[in-house]
């Protein structure tokens, strides 16, 4: 339509995160159901837009006009914004996203802008670090546009960063890609060139500084990070979080996923210059085929994934494609599309975890997919981490990495051993289509858990948290089993809870039976800290970035009950009150004493004057 016009400012974004404010007018028959749909590359099919709002959602849409502002990321090609015309007739009930809302429709085109783009020159973005496994190393990994040679300055204070490291360079392609939406132009952008390199020769427990990019392609902005020391460990886990899209897209995002980063950045700015580990166990990004969205997951975590190690496990919605090699008989109901046709290989190509793991994904195409399986040593704490959407039986090549990890640990030096891996072993909530896989989980790894006396197993998948007892084949005991915790509250909010919700009268309810110590319905994360004696594991809550339980493990095994935390935690109290006090009556008695001794010397002197003169 002519009389339609469409404006957007700033023409120019400088960074990722930048607000950009779309404005339109002339609507002469404004319906509710009139889009505005946002689309990168500029050029893309009408069909193939990246998000969408309804210009209902701008105050005063019913006279023609409004506006509406958000942020954009930085897909390293311009944006375009166009206002469609669509109402209820048009409606395809068969069209629909995940949340089963109708797909917008293309037919009505009634503007479109200019394109937008971002500055070039300011450097690399999607920062994120990594442990090696290496003393005195830390992986950096970034992603530029072009690929053009990239490096990392470094050093101890952020005005001395005098030595540099150059960085590898990786990327994936269209084809790389195993199904559709991923390798369809529907969900295809192109994922720029991906950066690789570590920082060596650093000491325990000090703070670097660090910056990354070219003199030609610009440096970004200055990070720092405390390389890994010896002593205490503290860490952050999750699984399942996902990333906040401003825009509704053709997937669910997962606005809770704001909360958590949120609430961890305040937990890592308290740390002060202590070092700590992030572990997001599975179902990362939820980009599920739509590339997009692994941009803005990149984008979302930089604030944290800059200043801690950032570590991750694979999850079904990485991996799992119709085709996949590894898909035995009794996995018929397990194993499906959850992947997107992404067959892991962004997963692979945009983190680099310890170790040399992969698998073949059985296509000449598609390259192997990495970062399976791995360990490494932060602090007290021997971190494992394992794929159960891969060969994990018995005789299996993950198997017996696990048998010889966790027969070599050397408990001396790290006297806890965390395990993780995505869908869990045990679990109470429904998720009944894994059961065959939750049977050979306890069979197959079970036994290796309890012979080598893993002190605690994480898993995710199940979108709540919940803690067990320490667990042997389904039955609880102080010390000798193993303690289990689901943590996939991340974010993704696509699971039934455990109490009735009025507005969902069709979910289940499920018991909870005697070994399954707490369950919480909240969105959140746990919070790790250990030192050679005791490790402390807490559920902090997104609603209000509080802890609602809590566990401590000795490095005996010694599994103390929460009543039995709260109980210490108060006696600690306690002895600091009877110590604080203590300091202040002995503060008053040595006050009283120096009055007094002052007082008779002043007295004392005073009767000894000599007069030195005469009246």
């Amino acid at each position: 339509s002519s009389s339609v016009s469409v404006d957007v400012s700033p023409g120019t974004l400088a960074e990722s995160g930048d607000d950009v404010t779309v404005r339109w007018s002339g609507i002469e028959r404004p319906s509710d159901l009139d889009w505005l749909g946002i689309y990168s590359p500029a050029n893309s099919s009408h069909r193939y837009f990246i998000g969408y709002f309804f210009l209902s959602s701008s105050p005063g849409w019913e006279s023609g006009s409004g506006s509406i502002t958000f942020p954009l990321i930085n897909l390293r090609s311009d944006y375009q914004f166009r206002i469609f015309h669509w109402d209820e007739s048009e409606v395809n009930p068969k069209k629909l996203d995940h949340d089963h809302n109708p797909i917008p429709g293309t037919d009505h085109l009634l503007a479109q802008s200019e394109s937008v783009g971002f500055q070039t020159g300011r450097g690399p973005e999607q920062i994120h670090l990594a442990l090696t496994g290496r003393i005195g190393e830390m992986r950096v990994m970034f992603v530029t546009g072009d690929g053009r040679e990239s490096f990392i300055r470094y050093g101890p204070d952020a005005g001395g960063m005098k030595t540099s490291v150059a960085t590898g360079v990786s990327r994936y392609e269209r084809d790389h890609m195993c199904d559709s939406p991923a390798n369809h132009s529907l969900g295809w952008r192109d994922p720029g060139f991906v950066h690789d390199g570590v920082i060596s020769g650093l000491r325990h427990g000090r703070r670097y500084y660090y910056t990354v990019g070219s003199d030609s392609g610009g440096w970004s902005k200055t990070q720092s990070f405390v390389s890994p020391d010896s002593g205490e460990t503290i860490a952050f886990l999750f699984g399942d979080m996902g990333t906040a899209a401003p825009y509704s897209t053709y997937l669910r995002t997962q606005s809770e996923s704001l909360s958590t980063i949120k609430w961890i950045a305040r937990d890592i700015d308290a740390l002060g210059d202590k070092p700590a580990v992030v572990s997001h166990i599975g179902d990362i990004s939820y980009a599920r085929g739509h590339a997009w969205l692994w941009d803005n997951f990149f984008h979302q975590i930089q604030p944290v994934a800059s200043r801690v190690p950032y570590h991750v496990c694979i999850g079904n919605h990485e991996y799992d494609w119709p085709a996949q090699p590894w898909k035995p008989d009794w996995s018929y109901s397990i194993y499906g599309t959850d992947g997107g046709g992404e067959c892991g290989v962004p997963y692979s190509v945009r983190f680099h975890m310890p170790g040399n793991s992969s698998e073949p994904t059985g296509t000449e195409a598609t390259p192997p997919t990495r970062n399976l399986y791995y360990s490494f040593d932060a602090g007290v704490v021997h971190f494992v981490y394992l794929s159960t959407e891969t060969d994990f039986l018995e005789g299996s090549s993950q198997y017996e990495f696990l048998k010889r990890d966790l027969e070599g640990v050397d408990r001396g030096k790290t006297p806890f051993v965390v395990v993780q891996g995505h869908r869990p072993m045990y679990t109470t909530s429904y998720e009944s289509r894994d059961a065959p896989l939750r049977e050979r989980l306890q069979r197959h790894l079970e036994p290796l858990f309890l012979k080598n006396r893993v002190t605690l197993a994480l898993w995710g998948h199940v979108h709540r948290y919940e803690r067990f007892c320490p667990l042997n084949n389904f039955t609880c005991g102080s010390s000798g089993g193993v303690v289990h915790m689901v943590i996939g509250m991340g974010g993704q909010d696509w699971q039934p809870i455990w109490e009735p919700r009025p507005t969902h009268v069709s979910d289940p309810i499920f018991p909870q039976p005697g070994r399954s110590m707490y369950r919480g319905g909240e969105f959140g994360y746990v919070r790790l800290a250990a030192d050679g004696e005791r490790m402390r594991v807490s559920y902090v809550g997104n609603h209000d970035g509080e802890v609602h339980d809590s566990v401590e493990i000795l490095a005996s095994g010694e599994v103390l009950p929460a009543v039995a935390v709260d109980r210490v935690e108060e006696e600690s109290r306690f002895r600091w009150y009877v110590k604080m006090g203590s300091v202040v009556v002995l503060g008053g008695f040595l006050g009283y004493v120096m009055g007094f001794l002052t007082r008779n010397r002043r007295e004392d002197a005073a009767t000894k004057w000599t007069a030195v003169k005469t009246d």
